[in-house]
């Protein structure tokens, strides 16, 4: 059997490794200069976690800015944890790192775009028949994201 070098998963792993700890950095010093994230994330994600109201508006994607009021942002090495504020209302949320499809910091022009997973209904269902966890699908690489959507 040939083996062979997985460039796209490796790629992959490291920019969210990326992610992880850039956030950790902000969990623990608070966000530097003029620094803010927009993370795309994909509510369909079987671990993804956030309110009923937030999941029936964003059935299939929501972007979430991470800028002047954040609160509890806990890193792990999954995913993290931040409660954000919509219209007054503080809602926390948790977001695994493979439900990310994009993560932008427009004051340096920095992003990256995952490739996208669907998650199908019917494999939720069948899951919780045999009660067994399938490992997470793996994503493609990792490429650079046009900020232009972001400017001003």
């Amino acid at each position: 059997m040939t083996r062979s070098i997985d460039y796209g998963n490796l790629m992959h792993q490291a920019m969210r490794g990326l992610i992880q700890s850039v956030l950790t950095d902000v969990s623990e010093h608070g966000l530097p200069g003029a620094h803010h994230f927009f993370i795309t994330f994909d509510t369909r994600h079987p671990d993804a976690e956030l309110a009923d109201w937030l999941h029936e508006r964003y059935p299939e994607e929501m972007t979430v800015v991470i800028q002047h009021w954040f609160e509890n942002l806990n890193v792990t090495d999954d995913g993290f944890s931040i409660t954000l504020n919509f219209g007054d209302s503080p809602e926390p949320m948790y977001i695994p790192f493979d439900a990310v499809t994009t993560f932008v910091d427009p004051s340096v022009e920095f992003g990256l775009r995952f490739e996208t997973q669907d998650y199908d209904d019917e494999d939720a269902e069948d899951d919780e028949e045999d009660g067994a966890e399938e490992p997470p699908a793996q994503r493609g690489e990792a490429e650079v994201v046009s900020l232009d959507k972001w400017r001003k």
